[in-house]
């Protein structure tokens, strides 16, 4: 059956340019935001008069502030006893009426009605086929917290928000030179989402910035709800469980990312931020690491590294030993894995991927219950299932602390969580199929995965591959602060 027309028109339709320009009937602009907004009741729509002529009012009441309204705008221009021009009305009232800076000429009455929703109050003059928009603002926003996927034990507190002006002033307190730049982009065609692309003008390289902002042009979706839309969007290979795009919710962290040369996008709504492109070791950096001493950096990172490497092919290689080359294993050690799996009902390769999944069944249950229970939930359905499963003879005690160490050492580096997961299991049905030698084919093609991801002309190995030494002083290790500054990294010297 299809659907009527109603006598109003949905709001979700005003980004397709369907009402023209503002019309010089400052009534007729307000009858039209009338139907727009037909029963929405916190829009509002007034009409006065100002010496002799008509100027209509609209804003959402719940997205502005009516203290701001009435002071800067309401008695500014209701007080105006001097007669109006007949010519360029509205930039007499921007010079010499209203008493704020954040007021800007609108001639689309599209353009107008999206920025009532976003919290600007719009003015219509009778005469002026152009209205003024006047930010007053009043948005909800929770207050600057510590960001709590990048727990820092030094360094700021301050954390992403979900509006992006102010992530833009986090941003712009740091980074006080004239170099920072920023592009304000709306992204979506039923819903225009703000998307901020921010870069060091001196630092950035011109085709990595062309190359973002035009898939940013090429983007379809009607709404933009989170940023990680746009990064499967700056993702080259999407098929891909590694990116090149990374995620951060620090203003410091973004800032030094930014002055390495890095595209950054700050996304309306989202608090947390994109950079583009992201490298392989960067995952195992911290901004701790810039806090401490070389030598504890340094071993801060390789504890990183091993614990990544633990995660991701301990459990394969302990099941591929176990099966086909129990040779390798002391005669102690062996005979005591045997003993202890002699009497499970399953084998090593089965028991392995139900351990793994009951921790992520366990995991997941605790992420999505309440914070008052989540924890007690993960610890006591981890310890009862894990001791009740041993006791009952359905897996075995090597095989539990196996997966449980790998998967301890899979939070090490938050970061990479997805991938390490879904690589973990992959790898231990390969080593119960195949055993070693499956194993290191297995991670010889993870490696050439990893080797041809080159988006935005960066290998995502750099500088593993291509090989450059010099640019190693801040990878597995970390040289001293004077190393640093003399030679400060830019992304773009990889190419």
């Amino acid at each position: 059956m299809k659907k009527e027309k109603g006598p109003y028109i949905d709001v979700g339709e005003i980004s397709e340019e369907r009402f023209g320009g503002v019309r010089a009937n400052a009534k007729e602009n307000g009858e039209i935001i009338k139907n727009v907004f037909l029963d929405v009741f916190d829009i509002l729509v007034r009409e006065s008069k100002v010496s002799g002529r008509t100027v209509v009012f609209a804003n959402c009441d719940g997205l502005t502030s009516s203290r701001n309204i009435t002071e800067a705008v309401i008695k500014p221009v209701l007080n105006f006893n001097k007669p109006l021009p007949d010519n360029n009305c509205a930039d007499f009232l921007i010079e010499n009426v209203l008493l704020t800076t954040e007021v800007k000429k609108e001639k689309s009455l599209d353009s107008a009605i999206l920025d009532i929703l976003r919290g600007n109050i719009i003015v219509f003059i009778d005469g002026e086929t152009e209205c003024v928009t006047v930010g007053v603002q009043s948005l909800p926003e929770r207050s600057l917290e510590e960001p709590e996927t990048e727990v820092q034990e030094r360094g700021s507190r301050e954390g992403f928000v979900e509006n992006v002006k102010t992530n833009l002033t986090l941003v712009r307190k740091r980074l006080c030179t004239v170099n920072f730049k920023v592009k304000m982009l709306e992204i979506g065609k039923t819903g225009k989402t703000r998307v901020a692309v921010c870069y060091m003008e001196d630092k950035v390289k011109k085709e990595t910035l062309r190359e973002v902002m035009r898939r940013l042009s090429n983007t379809e979706y009607d709404m933009i709800y989170d940023a990680t839309y746009l990064r499967q969007t700056l993702d080259t290979k999407r098929k891909s469980m590694f990116s090149m795009v990374g995620t951060t919710e620090r203003p410091d962290t973004f800032s030094a990312k930014l002055n390495e040369g890095k595209v950054g996008l700050l996304v309306d709504g989202t608090p947390f931020a994109l950079v583009v492109p992201i490298l392989f070791i960067e995952n195992f950096q911290e901004l701790d690491d810039y806090f401490n001493r070389p030598y504890f950096a340094t071993f801060i990172r390789i504890i990183r590294i091993t614990a990544f490497l633990i995660s991701v092919f301990l459990p394969g290689i302990f099941v591929s030993i176990c099966l086909f080359h129990q040779e390798l294993l002391p005669n102690d050690i062996l005979y005591s894995i045997v003993l202890m799996e002699s009497n499970t009902l399953f084998d090593l390769t089965t028991e392995a991927l139900i351990i793994h999944l009951i921790y992520e069944f366990v995991r997941e249950a605790g992420i999505r219950m309440p914070k008052a229970v989540g924890h007690a939930v993960s610890i006591v359905g981890a310890l009862v299932i894990g001791d009740a499963a041993v006791s009952a003879g359905l897996i075995g005690a090597p095989m539990l602390i196996v997966v449980a160490l790998s998967a301890i050492t899979s939070l090490v580096v938050s970061t990479l969580y997805q991938p390490t997961a879904v690589l973990r299991i992959g790898f231990i049905a390969v080593g119960g199929l195949t055993g070693l030698y499956g194993l290191m084919l297995g991670a010889a093609f993870l490696i050439m995965s990893l080797a041809s991801m080159n988006d935005y002309g960066i290998s995502f190995l750099s500088p593993l591959t291509p090989y450059d030494r010099s640019l190693w002083r801040d990878t597995f290790s970390r040289a001293g602060v004077t190393s640093l500054e003399k030679r400060i990294f830019n992304i773009n010297k990889l190419n």
